[in-house]
């Protein structure tokens, strides 16, 4: 299937758009991207109105004004440093065009005296006499019409004004071809949205604020064309990993039982009650693709490690990946131990595992000797093979998207997928990225969790933290001390780390260990093994710690400059502590300068450890593109759809497109030959590539 010709002209470069060189594709490429249809979906961001024509007498100080005025002449500047000024008048006044560092023949061609033009900007009082600093626009009479008009203002990038964005977004715009309607007709009534390309040409030609509104019909027909695209793509990807045959997975209740009792716990019954969601799936014909989402510590490695008794009762083999090799690490501490206890062989394989001992891996792997594998994304290899894979299950899914899902299932001839997050995500953003998933929550902590104690204190007081640790530290307790984000800068983040750990060592002595992402794996697990066994009383560290650490003994977890983290991000660093029986403290330092919206993430930290409200909370706070940060994940980066203003119609798209697919699953109806084309708009190649040719 290829992509319908009418749409060959939106995927050319940018430099097929009249007046586009390769100066300006390169800021073109900066700030929309490359290719016509970038430009189609940059959006204005604001308005100039250029519709207040006044009389010099009447002009209002402050205002963009549009003026009719007669050259009478120039005064170019004694000096460099002063301004080039033209006087102008009308029959009710006078008014200077004020101009800094610009050539007098270009002014002279353009403002010749004794002629009359059309001049608009912003007019300002000086020394009593009416001025327009730069004008923003000088044009003859005749276009008086086009001047006077509300000028849309787009997001720019340095050395791409304004005029020549606008200039050749319009150009662009004269490419928008006319596409038959994928919507159905009574939407579009109910909703009162226009046909696609109206819906386009009127987002860009706004009248005023109110157009620029996420709700406007224009803006929202739009974000409903992308959702709906990504939905559909969600939806074909799941009826093409239904399709696909599953093997019916009986599981073996005696080793159930038994691996029942080697929990050194009694499950919630959360966890009982995702157990039965997950194997229930496991036993059905089709293959299982189902998200397990649980707050921090909510119990998810044992709803996994059931899951891949039912896999290995069945005879096969089940494998869980993890981000980072700190987490693939803890899950083998973890899973090992509840696997010992039933003579089942756990294996890992990461980046670190090379010749020998990696070829011995493999072939454990491969003649299925080993039961459970975990590793990092070293199990993406080639050379990596099993006996039987039965079960993939994936940790920290947002880290990976769906392609290196489907990448790894694809390992096991019919394998069920199990992902997990402890990420917690709201409901709406769960259906842009996991709509393709049966989704259990884990929504308790486990028996004898103790609520954490957290607390809100300014980095003035510092000095009264450290003498606390002190006392604490001479009551055995374990400290995590957790650096600033500086600048996203990985390298900063490490020197700042660095210097606090000096600080500490000279306050607390030798017991105060340092761990950062640029450290060596083994180092790493050097630092970690140490501060689990206590021989170590303060770890400083980098946001490292954020996934996969266990230590039930630490009890204290410090946070400097707090309000530099993510609301998500606080959550997840709390959540290394309170895992054992002692009652737990988070302190959260930060800057008593902070904006409203940083307090706001901080006392609602502080005010609650329910996960989901607090992604709920970080949503409206933050938007979803920096709460999530998109570019590093698997969430996918809307461009005209806005995820806080659009929760409802994402909803709809996820209705819609089931919708769709009922009826017409390999899209082959006319509405299913324009909803080809809608995907083709919006570059869902994976979901085409699941289509039937039509």
């Amino acid at each position: 299937m290829t992509r319908p010709f009418v749409l060959d002209p939106l995927f050319q470069s940018t430099k097929a758009v009249p007046g586009v060189g390769p100066r300006l594709t390169k800021l073109f490429e900066n700030v929309a991207g490359g290719r016509v249809v970038d430009l189609f979906w940059h959006l204005p961001s604001g308005i100039i109105d250029r519709r207040y024509s006044p009389k010099i007498a009447e002009a209002q100080s402050g205002q963009v004004a549009t003026l009719t005025v007669t050259v009478d002449e120039h005064a170019p500047p004694r000096r460099p440093s002063l301004p080039y000024k033209v006087r102008c008048h009308d029959e009710t006044g006078v008014v200077d065009l004020i101009f800094f560092n610009v050539k007098s023949d270009y002014l002279a061609q353009q403002l010749p005296p004794g002629e009359e033009r059309i001049v608009s900007g912003k007019l300002e009082v000086y020394s009593g006499t009416l001025q327009m600093p730069h004008p923003d626009v000088i044009a003859p009479l005749h276009e008086r019409e086009k001047v006077a008009t509300v000028e849309p203002v787009y997001p720019l990038t340095a050395g791409l004004s304004n005029k020549v964005a606008l200039k050749i977004i319009r150009a662009a715009l004269t490419k928008v071809p006319m596409l038959e309607e994928w919507h159905d007709a009574a939407l579009l009534r109910q909703q009162k949205w226009p046909r696609w390309h109206e819906a386009l040409k009127t987002a860009h030609h706004p009248q005023s604020e109110a157009d620029l509104s996420p709700d406007h019909p224009a803006r929202q027909r739009l974000a409903y064309d992308e959702l709906l695209s990504n939905q559909l793509t969600i939806a074909l990807v799941r009826q093409q990993q239904r399709s696909n045959k599953g093997q019916s997975l009986v599981g073996d209740e005696a080793l159930y039982q038994k691996a029942l009792t080697a929990l050194p716990f009694e499950l919630t019954s959360s966890q009982k009650r995702a157990i039965e969601e997950i194997r229930h799936d496991m036993r059905q014909p089709e293959r299982m693709l189902r998200l397990l989402q649980g707050d921090v510590g909510s119990g998810k490695t044992a709803v996994a490690f059931m899951a891949m008794i039912h896999a290995i009762g069945s005879g096969g083999q089940a494998v869980m990946m993890a981000p980072t090799e700190i987490l693939v690490r803890q899950h083998e501490i973890n899973i090992g131990a509840y696997a010992a206890r039933l003579g089942l062989n756990v294996v890992t394989l990461s980046g670190r595992d090379k010749g020998k001992s990696r070829e011995k891996l493999l072939e454990m792997m491969a003649n299925g000797e080993a039961h459970i594998v975990i590793g990092t994304h070293a199990l993406f290899q080639e050379d990596v093979a099993f006996k039987d894979l039965a079960l993939v299950v994936i940790d920290e899914q947002h880290r990976f998207g769906v392609h290196q899902r489907l990448q790894l299932s694809a390992k096991g001839r019919l394998c069920d997928v199990l992902v997990m997050t402890a990420t917690p995500i709201p409901r709406t953003l769960t259906l842009t990225v996991y709509g393709d998933m049966d989704v259990s929550r884990l929504n308790e902590k486990p028996a004898g969790r103790l609520p954490i104690d957290t607390r809100l204190i300014s980095n003035e007081r510092v000095e009264e933290v450290m003498e606390a640790l002190h006392r604490k530290i001479d009551a055995h307790a374990r400290i995590y001390w957790v650096c600033p984000l500086v600048e996203e800068s990985e390298k900063l983040d490490l020197a700042a780390a660095e210097e606090r750990h000096l600080l500490m060592q000279q306050r607390f002595g030798p017991r105060v260990g340092l761990l950062h992402g640029r450290m060596k794996a083994q180092l790493k697990d050097d630092v970690m093994a140490a501060f689990s066994r206590g021989e170590i009383d303060i770890l400083v560290s980098t946001t490292v710690v954020e996934v996969g650490m266990d230590v039930p003994e630490a009890t204290v977890m410090v946070i400097e400059h707090a309000e530099r983290f993510g609301l998500a991000q606080l959550h997840q660093l709390r959540g290394r502590i309170g895992r054992g029986k002692e009652k737990s403290v988070c302190i959260l330092l930060y800057n008593p300068q902070i904006n409203d919206i940083a307090r706001k993430r901080l006392t609602t930290i502080r005010d609650t450890e329910d996960g989901f409200i607090i992604a709920e909370e970080d949503l409206k706070l933050r938007g979803a593109g920096e709460m999530l940060g998109t570019r590093q994940s698997g969430f996918p980066e809307f461009r005209l759809a806005n995820i806080e203003f659009h929760s409802a119609l994402i909803k709809m798209a996820f209705d819609d497109a089931r919708l769709i697919l009922e009826k017409d699953p390999h899209l082959l109806s006319p509405r299913g030959t324009a909803l080809r084309t809608l995907l083709y708009l919006f570059e869902r190649d994976l979901a085409i590539k699941y289509l039937r040719s039509g």
